[in-house]
C-alpha cells in the first residue's frame, strides 16, 4: 500500500491571533496616524473654525476656572502630581521592574521603558516643530513651559494608560480587576485634559492631539509587540503560575 506523503508542517496555532493582532493595530495606526496629521495641518494653518472653537472653549472654562477657585486648586493637584508626565513615567518604569522582578521578563521590560522613552522625544520634538503659543491672560490660575501643541500630559497619560492596560491583560487578571483598571486609565486620560483645558495651559485642540498621538504610539507599540515572538511569549503570564482566580477567570 503506498502512503501518502504527510502535509507540510503549518503555522503554529498561535501565528493566526498574532498575525490578527498585529494588522488590527496596524490598521488602526494607520488611521490614527491619518486623523493626527489632519489636526496637525489644521492646526499649521491656523484654520480659522478651529482656532475660534479653541479659543471660545478656552475662554470659557478659564471664567470658570477663577470663578470657581476650589475646583481650580484640585484640578492643579490632579495634573501636577497624579496625572503628571514624570509620574505616570515613573510608574512605567516600575511596572516594567516588577515585570523582571517577578519572571525575569526582559524583554517586555525593555518593550516599555522604550516606547515611554520614545513617546517624550517625539512629544518634544513635535512642540518645538509646531512651536504653537498657549493661551495668555490676564488672571492665570497655572503656568506651563513649552509649546502648545501637542499636550504632553494627554500625550504621556495616552501612552502610558495604554500600555499599562497592555500589561494588565497580559498577566491574566480577572474581570473585575480588568474593568477597574479600565475606568482608573479612562478616567485618567479624559481627566489630565480636562485639566489642562480648564487651567487655561493648553488649546482644546492640544489636548485631542495628544490623545491621538498617544493612542498612535500605543497601536504602534502593540504592532511591535505582536509582531516579535520573543516579546509576545516572554509578555504572557504562563498559566502555571497564575493563581486560581486568574485561571479561572474569575
Amino acid at each position: 500500500m503506498r502512503l501518502s506523503s504527510p502535509a507540510p508542517p503549518s503555522a503554529t496555532p498561535s501565528s493566526g491571533p498574532h498575525q490578527a493582532l498585529q494588522d488590527a493595530a496596524l490598521r488602526a495606526a494607520a488611521l490614527l496616524s491619518l486623523c493626527s496629521l489632519v489636526l496637525l495641518a489644521l492646526v499649521e494653518a491656523s484654520w480659522q473654525p478651529l482656532m475660534a472653537l479653541d479659543g471660545e472653549i478656552a475662554r470659557t472654562t478659564h471664567r470658570w476656572a477663577v470663578r470657581e477657585d476650589g475646583v481650580t486648586a484640585v484640578a492643579r493637584i490632579l495634573t501636577d502630581w497624579f496625572w503628571d508626565p514624570i509620574t505616570l513615567r515613573a510608574l512605567t518604569v516600575a511596572v516594567a521592574v516588577g515585570l523582571v522582578w517577578r519572571g525575569a521578563q526582559w524583554w517586555p521590560a525593555l518593550w516599555l521603558v522604550a516606547t515611554v522613552a520614545f513617546a517624550a522625544v517625539l512629544q518634544q520634538v513635535l512642540k518645538a516643530a509646531v512651536d504653537r503659543a498657549r493661551p495668555v491672560w490676564s488672571d492665570p490660575v497655572d503656568d506651563a513651559r513649552f509649546a502648545a501643541f501637542p499636550s504632553g500630559h494627554a500625550m504621556t497619560a495616552t501612552v502610558c494608560c495604554g500600555l499599562l492596560l497592555w500589561v494588565v491583560r497580559r498577566q491574566g487578571v480577572g474581570p473585575r480587576r480588568w474593568r477597574a483598571a479600565v475606568a482608573v486609565a479612562v478616567v485618567s486620560v479624559v481627566g489630565v485634559g480636562l485639566t489642562r483645558v480648564w487651567l487655561g495651559v493648553h488649546w482644546l485642540s492640544d489636548v485631542v492631539g495628544g490623545w491621538l498621538l498617544g493612542s498612535l504610539v500605543v497601536a504602534v507599540a502593540v504592532a511591535v509587540f505582536a509582531g516579535v515572538p520573543r516579546l509576545r511569549e516572554a509578555g504572557k503570564r504562563p498559566a502555571a503560575d497564575a493563581g486560581p482566580g486568574l485561571r479561572s477567570g474569575t
